[in-house]
């Protein structure tokens, strides 16, 4: 058992470089006036060593204006150009030329006389039509998609999850607590969106870690009669709120389409939710798969995953304190 508690410590311990290269790439075409346009990237890199970095395809009208910017960042390359285009760039092609190490890329283009779109690349699909004007089906399947994808690759609102699920244990009740976690974080997601200054992006990662923290306590804690075993939708829908503001940062950096920011929240909410009950089945079978197979080990295996989900938030915690 110290054996597999050690294995799966290092193993969660290691997320938040997994998670870091698991990032999009992003990539901001702004126009700032006329033929003039700002061009700037971020790229998820595996280590401060590898100053390996792609640039972004250019519409065929357009090209670049003097020097290009290169800044090395812990994990992450960004880069930063000056771009003229010779006419309109509706109809034209933009896209990312490489994907190594990470699967897809955030474009978001905001033409002065039209609304902000915001585009998913993949390897699959590695450019994108810029359009004169945004259509609701990408809206809608794009956010989606990145609501998904937040919530399975954003470590710590994920481990936050498992740990709720492995504290209430029960299908329906997870349930429903999962969906008051969602509720709570679409209220203060909105809330920012709409111009709410809201808190610290610092000081929100630093509570986000503290809240698994909390719940891998109440786990360890084993049956006693708390008021997160006796209304754990209450308790989720609390940290809820809290959460919210993380995702706000992370819609923040991808930027909302204008004229489409009510479909781009909506879409975005229900791609985490539907997140969020992949995991919650997923951790149920498993629990159930262990309780059939071994229904001694059931217990045992949730108090080890409680040490291990609470030694990582306390480093994440510890860590998020002192950047």
């Amino acid at each position: 058992m110290i054996r597999w508690l050690a294995a799966l410590c290092l193993l969660v311990l290691s997320a938040p470089a997994l998670a870091d290269e698991m990032r999009p790439v992003a990539i901001q075409f702004e126009q700032i006036g006329g033929p003039d346009w700002r061009l700037g990237w971020r790229q998820p890199i595996a280590s401060a060593a590898d100053d390996r970095m792609a640039m972004p395809r250019l519409p065929e009208n357009c090209r670049i204006e003097g020097d290009i910017q290169r800044r090395m960042a812990p994990l992450a390359a960004h880069g930063n150009a000056r771009v003229t285009c010779d006419g309109t760039v509706a109809g034209e092609s933009i896209g990312w030329p490489a994907f190594p190490g990470h699967g897809e890329a955030i474009l978001r283009v905001a033409p002065l006389d039209r609304g902000v779109q915001v585009h998913r690349l993949t390897p699959e699909e590695p450019t994108a039509m810029i359009a004169a004007k945004p259509f609701s089906a990408q809206v809608w399947r794009g956010y989606f998609v990145i609501g998904v994808e937040h919530i399975l690759a954003g470590w710590d609102h994920l481990l936050f999850v498992i740990a709720l699920v492995l504290l209430v244990a029960r299908p329906w009740p997870v349930v429903k607590a999962a969906t008051a976690f969602t509720v709570a974080h679409s209220i203060t997601l909105a809330a920012v969106t709409l111009g709410f200054e809201g808190i610290r992006q610092d000081v929100v990662e630093a509570l986000i870690a503290l809240s698994i923290v909390f719940l891998a306590v109440e786990i360890a804690r084993g049956s006693r009669d708390t008021l997160t075993r006796r209304l754990p939708w209450l308790v989720a829908f609390a940290f809820g709120l809290l959460h919210g503001f993380g995702f706000a940062g992370a819609l923040r950096e991808i930027g909302l389409p204008e004229g489409e920011v009510p479909a781009a929240l909506v879409s975005f909410n229900l791609g985490v939710e539907a997140g969020q009950l992949l995991v919650v089945a997923a951790v149920l079978i498993l629990m159930e798969w262990v309780g059939r197979l071994r229904p001694d080990a059931r217990p045992q295996l949730i108090r080890f995953s409680a040490y291990a989900i609470g030694i990582t938030g306390s480093y994440w915690l510890i860590d998020r304190l002192v950047a």
